[in-house]
């Protein structure tokens, strides 16, 4: 009898902790420090351009610059489980378009193999070895107007978000 009474004593004292752990983990908010995961579904335009269905959800630290400001804003105080649409303007995301973001290049300075087209997308690198995304603008006949501006400067970024995680 007296271990039957102690074997329920621990049994009742797991089970309450265990209780008290979960509903902190329910209870716990994204904010800054937090590692947060999240799926999501981006789209613009009414098209979408990107989603983690399929992947793992995205990781970051919520508030170390990982994430474009205003979808780090549309997080801030989610719970585990939640669903939100996060409308982000170009000023909290990519910025505007830059007029000084376009630049005409020699046709001869781009790959030769490469059949250029207008909207095209390019990977390229910086001096300093930084990979970066140009669209081709415009094709002339000795040189090509690229543009450096981030594909999405410019456009209204619609999220549809899940919180996944919170550590």
């Amino acid at each position: 009898m007296k271990y039957l009474f102690l074997i329920l004593s621990v049994v009742l004292v797991f089970n309450l902790t265990y209780t008290a752990a979960q509903g902190k983990e329910n209870t716990m908010t994204v904010q800054n420090g937090k590692e947060v995961e999240f799926d999501y579904k981006l789209i613009v335009d009414g098209k979408l351009v990107d989603s983690s269905e399929g992947q793992k959800p995205l990781r970051y630290v919520h508030g170390e610059g990982h994430v474009i400001p205003g979808l780090l804003k549309g997080l801030q105080g989610m719970r585990v489980g939640e669903e939100k649409n996060i409308t982000v303007m170009p000023e909290e995301a990519y910025g505007a378009v830059k007029p000084n973001g376009f630049k005409e290049v020699p046709r001869s300075s781009l790959p030769s193999n490469i059949d250029l087209k207008e909207n095209m997308l390019l990977q390229v690198k910086d001096p300093t070895g930084r990979a970066g995304v140009v669209r081709i603008k415009e094709i002339k006949k000795d040189t090509v107007l690229v543009d450096f501006n981030h594909p999405l400067a410019g456009k209204t970024l619609n999220f549809e978000v899940k919180v996944v995680s919170i550590k």
